[in-house]
């Protein structure tokens, strides 16, 4: 392993990280980074799991989700078992020796043509963002090295998603915003209403039709008045 060079590339993907202007394109970035730095890794992905359900970002070959898919039928895997312990950092060198861990995963994954794989839970200290999973076709691949570098991309990785998450949150807290004052305002025009009046109206008519506030100011917008109107 070049570390000189390891950590000229990381630094300029840490930049393009932070450069991206969407949660998508962000992980994209992430996973598309892994391939190329570290050593070996021929696929790779973002799993994130919630209450029992997995959900896979990213991935750069259909084998990341082919991977995860099998987790979530059998309920077990390495990705699954990082996630529930808490442990950071998984590394497998050889997944035909896992048959007794995950007897349903191993053999599967194994038929799937995984040789080996790594993950690295993704986190700030705030929250938890999922798992980066790397993966090849070939066993005994991942070194100590490897994981080292992993481990680095996967830290930079957390705080470029939790960024972008926050961002896009904000965006779309502000367009929200933005929308339910224009429905107001198309309210008051059309009935003479104050702005607590038009409030009022389209938080009523959110309740009692049991439909998101956004979106009732939505159709509003869409339709110029209440869709009852």
């Amino acid at each position: 392993m070049d570390w000189r060079e390891f950590a000229v590339q990381l630094a300029s993907t840490a930049r393009e990280l932070l450069a991206q202007d969407s949660v998508e394109g962000t992980l994209r970035k992430v996973t598309e980074s892994a391939t190329r730095l570290i050593d070996g890794c021929e696929a790779a992905g973002i799993l994130l799991l919630s209450k029992g359900r997995a959900e896979t970002l990213a991935p750069t070959e259909e084998l990341v989700n082919r991977s995860d898919e099998l987790q979530a039928r059998v309920g077990e895997g390495p990705c699954f078992d990082a996630a529930r312990t808490g442990h950071p950092v998984f590394r497998i060198r050889d997944m035909t020796d896992e048959g007794a861990r995950w007897p349903a995963y191993a053999p599967e994954a194994h038929a799937l043509g995984i040789g080996s794989m790594m993950g690295f839970l993704l986190y700030t200290e705030d929250e938890d963002l999922g798992a980066l999973n790397l993966y090849s076709r070939k066993a005994g691949t991942f070194t100590e090295a490897s994981e080292t570098a992993g481990w680095t991309l996967a830290s930079h990785a957390a705080i470029a998603f939790s960024s972008a998450r926050e961002h896009a949150q904000m965006e779309r807290a502000v367009a929200t915003r933005h929308v339910i004052g224009e429905a107001m305002g198309i309210l008051m025009a059309n009935h003479d209403l104050s702005e607590k009046e038009a409030f009022d109206v389209l938080r009523r008519y959110s309740q009692e039709e049991n439909v998101k506030l956004r979106d009732v100011a939505r159709r509003v917008c869409e339709r110029g008045g209440l869709p009852a109107e």
